[in-house]
């Protein structure tokens, strides 16, 4: 029983963890993603002029 809380501690923090990170860096990503879509349109309408 003892082995069994000891593996859910060393493995359940880790794989909660990424799931957290990878969450939070996905909507940073999306938000970058965004920004340098917006970016490149003005550049484009900037050179057109």
């Amino acid at each position: 029983m003892q082995d069994l809380i000891a593996n859910i501690a060393n493995i359940g923090f880790p794989i909660v963890l990424c799931i957290y990170l990878l969450t939070r860096f996905e909507s940073k990503i999306d938000k970058l993603s965004d920004s340098i879509d917006k970016l490149s349109e003005k550049i484009l309408q900037m050179k057109n002029n």
